[in-house]
């Protein structure tokens, strides 16, 4: 069995603002959601002003549909809502009758033909089936038949609708007309969709004293997680962003917000994370009022192999914490690469671990290896060159460890260094390869002084 719920718009409703009568309107919406998830946790809602609910199970508790259908209108009256109520052995049936008909309407099963037969084809319009109640747009007559064509055919009710051989309807109409005539017949065309309820994770204690400092916070901290985590476990819920909001003594705001490497719902790790963070970036007044909230997702479920290692997630994003309470968020994460060929230029982005690359995955081709790196030294090492027609011919070090001699390949000159949409040019690059099989890049600085210099080896 299923009821429908139908909130009609006032008759007579005084004008106002626009802002007042959509705040209105969606406090009306959240009224009969809350109405109907009170009587069952199956609840299909359809548009602003509709919801319909399955009520099976509800005879032990309740009684017979119309005692259930009785007790939905005494719920609604006390909550102060005037609705249309249908109870119906068909979900469609119970929307037609509810939109069609005030007050309460009950219908036995096997009866829905029956009793929809007297409605006005308009119903499925306004029940929101796909039925267009007027055909009074320019070219209407090449579109879909609405409820005014329909009409000059002679069908007129749900009944004539329900009554046509459906050959002939499909022929005329095609599957739109089959799918209002099962519609007229209180048919269902698929099951019920449960809404799924938007829960919010959220916790708040009103202080009798202002506190101040990290230490009596975390008592605060772990009294309001302990709880939200044990909500979070029985949903199956993962935190993924941890929301801090701290009311000061000056009735300011003090907000704070820690994204997670990966779902967790620990408590003890949600309350070092976020006294991490305040330790970073403390509240400048006592605080009256905590509150924590949440994002969730899903709670993750990971299949590791017999040999693989789980990663520490919670340590990690404890260790994490840390190091950004101690050196700045700022400096902790993962360098990744960036658009310039700039020396030792890189990004800071957040730092997300993988898990171990399968042993059993495809090499990269051949082709793709590169043929050359560039061990590129931390400083440049001073260089003594001979250019010969414009070209380096002879390339000497002083330092230790590093050959010189003649060259013997050199490809260049090479300005790819600095971002050339930014900077002007300051060097010019050589490749160059020795006599005894040495590669090295070195470059020629373009200023005053036009030093060469050993940038790093060619392997």
């Amino acid at each position: 069995m299923f009821a429908c719920l139908y909130l009609p718009l006032p008759v007579n409703s005084a004008p106002g603002r626009a802002e007042g009568r959509g705040q209105r309107a969606e406090l009306a919406h959240a009224a009969l959601l809350q109405l109907a998830r009170d009587f069952s946790p199956r609840v299909e809602i359809h548009g602003d002003r509709t919801v319909t609910l399955d009520i099976n199970g509800l005879g032990s508790l309740i009684g017979d549909p119309r005692s259930i259908g009785e007790e939905l209108r005494r719920t609604a009256a006390d909550a102060g809502l005037r609705v249309h109520i249908a109870v119906a052995a068909t979900s469609t049936a119970a929307m037609l009758l509810a939109h069609a008909r005030a007050g309460l309407t009950v219908v036995s099963r096997g009866e829905e033909a029956a009793v929809l037969a007297p409605l006005p084809l308009s119903v499925l319009s306004l029940a929101g089936f796909g039925l267009r109640a007027s055909d009074s747009r320019p070219g209407a007559a090449s579109q879909k038949p609405g409820v005014e064509q329909l009409a000059r055919w002679g069908i007129r009710t749900l009944g004539d609708l329900a009554a046509l051989p459906s050959d002939a309807l499909a022929a005329r109409l095609g599957q739109d007309g089959l799918r209002w005539q099962r519609w007229a017949r209180g048919e269902d065309a698929r099951p019920l969709v449960p809404a799924g309820s938007a829960e919010r994770f959220e916790a708040s204690l009103d202080l009798e004293w202002p506190i101040e400092g990290l230490e009596p916070l975390s008592f605060v901290l772990a009294r309001l997680l302990e709880p939200l985590c044990d909500r979070l476990e029985h949903q199956d819920r993962g935190v993924v962003t941890l929301h801090v909001r701290l009311t000061l003594v000056t009735r300011e705001m003090h907000e704070r917000s820690v994204d997670l490497p990966a779902p967790m719902r620990d408590a003890r790790v949600l309350r070092t994370l976020a006294l991490l963070d305040l330790e970073s970036h403390p509240p400048p007044a006592a605080i009256d009022r905590v509150t924590i909230g949440v994002d969730v997702t899903e709670g993750r479920v990971l299949q590791f192999g017999l040999f693989a290692r789980a990663l520490p997630t919670d340590k990690l994003a404890t260790l994490m914490a840390r190091l950004g309470a101690l050196v700045g968020s700022d400096h902790v994460g993962a360098p990744s690469l960036v658009d310039t060929h700039r020396p030792g230029a890189f990004a800071m982005a957040t730092f997300e671990p993988s898990h171990t690359p399968n042993p059993k995955s495809p090499t990269p081709h051949p082709k793709l290896t590169p043929a050359s790196v560039l061990r590129r030294f931390r400083s440049p090492i001073p260089a003594r060159v001979t250019i010969e027609q414009g070209r380096p011919a002879r390339v000497i070090t002083d330092r230790r460890g590093f050959s010189g001699g003649r060259v013997e390949r050199c490809d260049g000159p090479w300005r790819s260094s600095g971002d050339w949409w930014k900077h002007a040019w300051n060097c010019d690059e050589w490749d160059v390869t020795l006599r005894d099989g040495t590669g090295y890049r070195i470059s020629q600085a373009l200023d005053d002084r036009q030093a060469w210099f050993v940038d790093g080896l060619l392997d």
